[in-house]
């Protein structure tokens, strides 16, 4: 999975993580190339409830890009 700008901006503005916080999992996420969000995790930076909440946002997120079907 990849990770995107607006995912990144999301975790900094709407979580509160700093941006040291954001570039470790980055790190990791180079090495691992596993699912940013779930690197977050498993290293105990964020919260279960916050991994719910990146989750919803990445299908809210997805759905907008989704073309209408009339």
């Amino acid at each position: 999975m990849f990770h995107s700008p607006q995912l990144l901006q999301y975790l900094e503005q709407e979580l509160a993580l700093p941006p040291e916080t954001i570039a470790m999992a980055l790190r990791q996420w180079q090495q691992q190339r596993g699912s940013l969000p779930i690197i977050l995790w498993q290293y105990g930076l964020i919260t279960l409830e916050q991994l719910d909440r990146i989750f919803e946002w990445l299908d809210q997120t997805r759905g907008d890009r989704l073309p209408q079907v009339l």
